[in-house]
């Protein structure tokens, strides 16, 4: 029965995701980019903030918004453990907070909070870099929970898995990319003695296993390692979940899991230690794959089948320019791909088709930038370890603003700013700024 007062027209608004929303790490289209407008031109610690949430230790994970929601995944320095955190959005205050593990980090260089969390406006998921997978309700009761290392055995990587949850279709995705031997005793061989990679789907009700799609790979040791996340992509009409790591990338049926395509290698000497963190990133029917370190990025052209050629090769950038990336994942906004790369200190604009470098800007300062560019209102945000954030003009490659948001000694802050509506959302080490204009 129709609620009095609402029109049908209503009632389906209200249901439907909407692109304000910030819904997954890389925002409603899944590239980096937003349709905020009117976002605050200057900002400081002070200027411009609508309010700011004392966090209860550092991560890597990018808040998520979802309506009057903000959702947070972080570590807990006091408790030594990790938190799932839901904020007022209007007012930055608490609504909820759930511990979900004990245990912070494993190596120096990252901590179990890296994962962003994800939510399809029905629940939220949230998955930790040990394994642990949880999903709450909004209000913040727990729907359900279980271990991915105890299930599938715990995750061989050198350093601490950090790839994202993708809530996509109706499914869950959980991309884990390991090595196929364990690493300092981690990992569960499978039936051949090797440990497998896989592009998981579960149930998103219930946590339940739908499938399991074993991923096979020619690369050697921690080439095998992948900390980048699975992305979805349409073209043509096909739906399809693109998977980056062990040297190749390849798109999936997201019903199945089967493999719809692969391309590789850029590693025809078998490097051992390229492991991969950027994600892939799709737009104007070029699928851009970045090999790790300080080697080319690669443009595909999409809709291909099976094991592709190097015909399907657009472009490759020259390993003399700047157009590489080791670790933040490249942009896609206003027709063009925006690739930071964090080794060579350097944001490009590159035409999708042709590889083209419409504009190279030096990223300021001596800090690193690894948190992954955001697009919106015509420009450009980028973060750095310190926790400054600058401003690019999108359309003539110029830093228009830079604001210092981290604390003195604040390192490794690498959340990616999230633009919903009209406000900007930084995480820092210790705290989340709302940011708007008056």
């Amino acid at each position: 029965m129709q609620a009095p007062g609402l029109s049908w027209i209503t009632v389906i608004a209200l249901a439907a995701p909407a692109l304000a929303d910030w819904p997954h790490w890389r925002g409603p289209a899944y590239n980096g980019s937003s349709t905020a407008t009117n976002l605050p031109a200057t900002f400081s610690r002070t200027e411009n903030v609508r309010w700011t949430a004392e966090l209860p230790g550092p991560a890597a994970a990018t808040p998520i918004v979802w309506r009057d929601r903000v959702f947070v995944s972080s570590t807990d320095t006091a408790a030594g453990g990790l938190v799932a955190l839901a904020l007022d959005r209007r007012t930055g205050r608490a609504l909820w907070r759930q511990p979900v593990a004990e245990g912070i980090h494993r190596d120096n260089l990252s901590n179990f909070a890296s994962p962003s969390p994800v939510t399809d406006g029905e629940r939220v998921v949230f998955l930790y870099g040990q394994g642990d997978l949880v999903a709450f309700d909004l209000e913040g009761r727990t729907l359900w929970k279980r271990s991915l290392a105890q299930d599938y055995g715990e995750f061989a990587f050198l350093w601490t898995y950090g790839a994202s949850p993708l809530l996509y279709g109706g499914r869950l995705y959980v991309q884990v990319l390991q090595r196929d031997v364990p690493v300092q005793g981690r990992g569960r061989p499978g039936p051949d003695g090797k440990i497998e990679s896989y592009l998981l789907a579960l149930d998103p009700a219930t946590g339940k296993e739908l499938w399991r799609h074993v991923r096979p790979s020619d690369a050697v040791q921690e080439s095998r390692e992948s900390y980048a996340s699975p992305v979805p992509f349409t073209h043509a009409g096909r739906a399809e979940i693109l998977v980056i790591g062990g040297d190749c990338i390849t798109g999936h049926d997201p019903a199945t899991g089967a493999e719809l395509w692969r391309w590789g290698t850029w590693n025809p000497r078998k490097i051992t230690h390229w492991r991969l963190v950027p994600s892939p990133v799709a737009g104007a029917g070029v699928i851009l794959a970045c090999a790790p370190k300080q080697d080319p990025v690669y443009a595909l052209a999409a809709g291909g089948k099976g094991v592709l050629p190097d015909s399907a090769i657009l472009w490759k950038s020259d390993q003399a320019r700047d157009v590489t990336s080791d670790v933040p994942t490249p942009l896609f906004y206003l027709g063009d791909f925006f690739v930071l790369s964090d080794l060579r200190k350097a944001l490009t604009r590159v035409e999708p088709r042709t590889g083209q470098v419409k504009w190279c800007l030096e990223t300021p300062g001596t800090a690193k930038y690894e948190a992954s560019p955001t697009g919106a209102d015509g420009r450009i945000y980028l973060l750095n370890f310190r926790g400054e954030v600058v401003v690019v003009d999108a359309a003539e490659g110029r830093v228009v603003h830079r604001a210092e948001l981290g604390e003195p000694g604040d390192d490794r802050t690498r959340s990616t700013i999230v633009a919903v509506d009209h406000e900007l959302f930084v995480r820092t080490n210790r705290k989340l700024y709302c940011l708007a204009a008056p």
